[in-house]
């Protein structure tokens, strides 16, 4: 099964000048809870934004950069080549950036979505979700409070 984890803003913004642009510390927990101890698929500036693998997860990058290496993840060079490394029977995660999530949302069999109560500048977007393709499964709604400066939204998104 293949789930793409994103947070994106009303307008599909991402982040800006590869970062993020709000901080949630809720949806920082439920990003560890969902991955944690699986493969996590990821663009190379998405790693270095990240300043590293994360841990707890097998982490694939995928840049079209020959002989880059980092260490702590298994680099290759194409969306098929990720897909190929990471286990066939288990639930592995596309976590970013756009370019990926473009790639791969026709592949996915899931999305895990922080719908972000805003609209933003933005250099990077998640692709939009074709209603016909996809089934609204859950939604958990949030509220702003001391922590949080955006309300949002939890989504669940399974393929029909």
């Amino acid at each position: 099964m293949i789930t793409l984890k994103a947070a994106a803003a009303e307008n599909n913004a991402l982040g800006k000048d590869n970062q993020l642009v709000w901080h949630l510390p809720n949806d920082f927990k439920r990003f560890k809870k969902l991955t944690s101890g699986h493969y996590i698929i990821m663009g190379r500036k998405t790693l270095e934004s990240m300043n590293g693998p994360l841990p707890n997860r097998t982490n694939i990058v995928i840049t079209r950069q020959e002989d880059y290496t980092y260490p702590g993840c298994t680099v290759v060079n194409s969306l098929e080549e990720a897909l190929a490394a990471s286990p066939q029977h288990e639930e592995v995660f596309v976590i970013g950036g756009g370019e990926i999530y473009k790639q791969s949302i026709s592949k996915a069999d899931k999305i895990e979505l922080t719908r972000v109560h805003t609209t933003v500048e933005a250099d990077a977007f998640f692709p939009e979700i074709d209603k016909n393709e996809w089934t609204l499964t859950e939604s958990v709604y949030h509220d702003k409070d001391e922590k949080h400066k955006l309300d949002f939204v939890f989504e669940t998104w399974v393929r029909k």
